[in-house]
């Protein structure tokens, strides 16, 4: 299968590509300014129209990595869109209209995506259920019939392929007829990381879901990748439901970076009797308190509301407003 890219597409990859020395610019700070009026063609000219600490710190760089080294930086990008042909990839970008549209009202999204599977705009309407890769019993029956109550609900459950909740969470979704994806912490042709759920990354596929990664087509699993997969597991869906997580859990970050999006965060009472931070954060009311399926379910837009806020902040942002 050949991906299908556009030289604006292939510009703003380039642009993600570019280094000076060990840094690069910040790939968040690239998506929003790229998606403005003339704002790739500003870029490639080494303009940041954004008034930021971070544009200001990145501003140089790009500068910098711009005159040293845009050859390379193109046949990176080159030799990336090989490996996602390979396993039959597809790329959305932030310049696209398909791009997804809860993702589009953060503040720091990621330029692109490289994807497998399909898109669809039903994933408007998503919840991820998340929580610890070290679950008991009782958590992983708890996200299995979460994720079942939810797509009955015309819900679709996302979540991050990990060991644990996420694997409940997506397995449950596909023995119950709903629609799963999969926010992946490695690239999309690198080896599905754990291991022990590559069955279950073809089992989503199989279903007319969706393998979704940030990151490089050949990017393997290490330290920083994590962290930044939960800030798009948390940008594509409506909120995140946390089932069992401790103080140092990567789905408690999740839970936090839900509430810095705005997003809705859901936490089950058992989570609360038993985490001081969840229980903190519902006396914070940065987080809704869940013992029946419906304190979600009755908090959340239809899909076509959300589709229509993506796109009219991106008509806001291509007028230059």
């Amino acid at each position: 299968m050949t991906i299908d890219i556009t030289t604006r597409q292939h510009d703003l990859l380039t642009l993600c590509a570019l280094r000076a020395g060990n840094a690069c610019v910040d790939w968040s700070l690239i998506a929003r300014n790229a998606v403005g009026p003339d704002g790739l063609a500003d870029l490639l000219d080494g303009r940041l129209r954004e008034d930021s600490r971070a544009a200001s710190k990145n501003r140089p760089v790009l500068q910098r990595a711009l005159s040293e080294g845009l050859d390379s930086a193109r046949a990176r990008v080159d030799d990336e869109l090989t490996a996602a042909e390979k396993v039959g990839a597809r790329l959305v970008t932030v310049l696209d209209e398909d791009y997804p549209a809860n993702l589009r009202l953060i503040g720091n999204l990621p330029p692109f995506l490289f994807y497998r599977g399909e898109l669809d705009r039903r994933d408007a309407r998503s919840i991820a259920v998340v929580g610890t890769r070290t679950a008991t019993e009782d958590g992983l029956r708890r996200a299995a019939r979460m994720a079942r109550e939810l797509i009955d609900h015309d819900v679709v459950i996302a979540s991050g392929l990990a060991k644990g909740i996420d694997a409940a969470a997506h397995q449950a979704t596909l023995d119950a007829g709903g629609r799963t994806f999969a926010v992946m912490g490695t690239g999309i042709a690198a080896p599905v990381y754990p291991a022990e759920n590559r069955p279950l990354a073809k089992a989503i596929l199989a279903a007319d879901g969706a393998l979704l990664s940030q990151f490089w087509p050949t990017s393997g699993p290490a330290k920083y990748t994590f962290p930044r997969r939960n800030v798009v597991t948390s940008g594509t869906t409506l909120g995140s439901v946390v089932i069992e997580a401790s103080h140092t859990s990567g789905a408690k970050m999740q839970a936090r970076i839900a509430a810095e999006h705005g997003k809705l965060v859901f936490l089950i009472k058992s989570l609360a009797d038993t985490q001081g931070w969840a229980a903190a954060m519902l006396a914070d009311n940065r987080a809704i308190l869940v013992t029946r399926s419906s304190d979600i379910t009755e908090r959340l837009s239809r899909a076509a509301d959300v589709q229509r806020a993506g796109q009219q902040r991106q008509q806001l942002v291509l007028a230059g407003l």
